[in-house]
């Protein structure tokens, strides 16, 4: 076996986390590497609902081996158990549909977009995270983003890389620029 191909065969767990902007950015342009070697991308989102967001517009014209699924109910404004039942079922069914796609092997990297988040408010478990983790097939490159990472998680992954707020325009007042935020 070539040394490419003993690479190229060792799948990563690869997480973006931290209060900076950059996390979810860091990840889809990881995935649009990897389409660009071939590999099929599925990328499921477990926050975020029906915004038209660029990268949607983007993956709908790279074609199938390059899709994303927005499967959350948008952002969490309430921090209450009651407030939560909607956003728990959407990410269960997301957690379910990462599990599934692993399963059929439908991809090279799938990319749980915000799933730290969906833990830190409750509506994933985190050993069901860490199963996710545990059972990847060896070859398949695994990407969770959002802040409030569990330590279990951190301890779990090949790379953890943090974003790190120094100066945001929200602070001023500037409003979520297309292309930039959306």
């Amino acid at each position: 076996m070539s040394e490419e191909t003993s690479v190229a065969a060792r799948g990563l767990t690869l997480v973006f986390t931290g209060n900076g902007k950059g996390k979810t950015t860091a990840a889809l342009g990881m995935a649009l590497r990897a389409w660009g070697q071939g590999m099929k991308v599925l990328i499921l989102q477990f926050i975020k609902g029906s915004w038209k967001c660029g990268e949607l517009i983007a993956a709908e014209k790279l074609g199938p081996n390059f899709v994303i699924r927005q499967m959350g109910e948008g952002f969490i404004r309430c921090s209450n158990d009651k407030g939560l039942d909607g956003h728990r079922a959407a990410a269960q069914n997301a957690l379910e549909e990462a599990k599934k796609a692993m399963r059929e092997g439908a991809a090279d990297m799938v990319v749980l977009d915000e799933i730290n988040c969906a833990v830190h408010y409750g509506l994933v478990d985190v050993e069901d995270v860490l199963d996710i983790i545990r059972s990847k097939p060896p070859g398949l490159h695994l990407v969770l983003t959002g802040r409030n990472v569990a330590n279990e998680v951190v301890g779990s992954a090949d790379l953890v890389t943090e974003m790190r707020e120094v100066k945001h325009p929200f602070a001023v007042g500037i409003p979520a620029q297309k292309g930039i935020e959306f």
